[in-house]
């Protein structure tokens, strides 16, 4: 499918009318390219494929805030550390991912293209809600692996320009079989998503500036470390400390990586005092 193979022209699977999706021209023309399509063998299960765990996000103020823990798993075992969960998928949305780490890395990067591919075809970026079913659809061509125990569960976050005033930043939730759900203020994926979920709950208000957002989020994140063994807290000795990204008008932001540091530390300070958190009313 390179310019080689056709002794330096391109060959005629480029000029074939077809949809402007990238993943359906692989899949079309190199699908053993598409990681996601891939099945094992009848009756075989996946064992020992390092997982991620915990991703959440919330809205806030000027859009939504996206995060997620460092710590991949293997069993019982610790895989990876300092894994990075969250993506940006383009310049105004990012996905957060649990599940196998393999797979979910060639889902983003192959979300990361889908997105892109599309802009160059049709000429404007997807709306955010087509952003949503696209990532959905990508989901579903995996199903087949995660029946056998290799699940992706992603999160996306973006800032929707035609939503209404403060109500731009939105979220959207995925289950193993391309289902997509819209979430309202906050939510998270993962094994400790219960935990952080019930965190959120009572740290969540409708217009928290940005810093307020991340103190939440690591707040959630701690209690979801806390009761979760899967899940890794802020690794204050090795200075491994939550990814955590903003999306607004302006675009995506990473948080820097001393901003982080120190709003863990604070909230880790704050739990000296206070172990199990600070409660709804602050």
């Amino acid at each position: 499918m390179t310019a080689s193979d056709h002794g330096g022209r391109l060959g005629e699977e480029f000029f074939t009318p077809g949809s402007s999706s990238f993943t359906e021209f692989l899949a079309a023309h190199r699908p053993e390219l598409l990681s996601t399509r891939r099945v094992l063998a009848a009756g075989v299960r996946a064992q020992g494929a390092p997982h991620g765990t915990t991703v959440l996000a919330l809205t806030h103020r000027d859009g939504v805030l996206i995060a997620g823990d460092r710590r991949a798993t293997m069993g019982n075992l610790i895989a990876q550390r300092d894994l990075e969960k969250v993506h940006p998928a383009d310049d105004h949305c990012a996905v957060a991912f649990a599940g196998t780490v393999g797979l979910a890395v060639d889902m983003v990067k192959l979300y990361q293209v889908e997105l892109a591919h599309f802009e160059k075809i049709e000429g404007i970026p997807m709306t955010l809600a087509a952003k949503a079913t696209r990532l959905a659809t990508m989901i579903r061509n995996n199903l087949g692996q995660a029946m056998q125990g290799l699940a992706v569960v992603p999160l996306l976050a973006g800032y929707d320009p035609a939503a209404p005033e403060g109500a731009r930043g939105r979220i959207f939730s995925f289950d193993v079989a391309g289902g997509r759900y819209e979430k309202f203020g906050f939510h998270a994926e993962g094994s400790g998503s219960p935990y952080a979920r019930g965190a959120l709950k009572k740290l969540y208000r409708p217009g928290m500036s940005r810093r307020e957002a991340a103190l939440a989020a690591l707040q959630a994140l701690y209690d979801a470390a806390d009761d979760d063994s899967a899940t890794g807290g802020p690794d204050l000795t090795r200075r491994i400390y939550p990814i955590v990204s903003v999306i607004t008008e302006d675009g995506f932001e990473r948080l820097a990586a001393g901003e982080t540091e120190e709003l863990s530390r604070e909230m880790v300070e704050q739990r000296h005092t206070r172990p199990d958190g600070p409660s709804a009313g602050g």
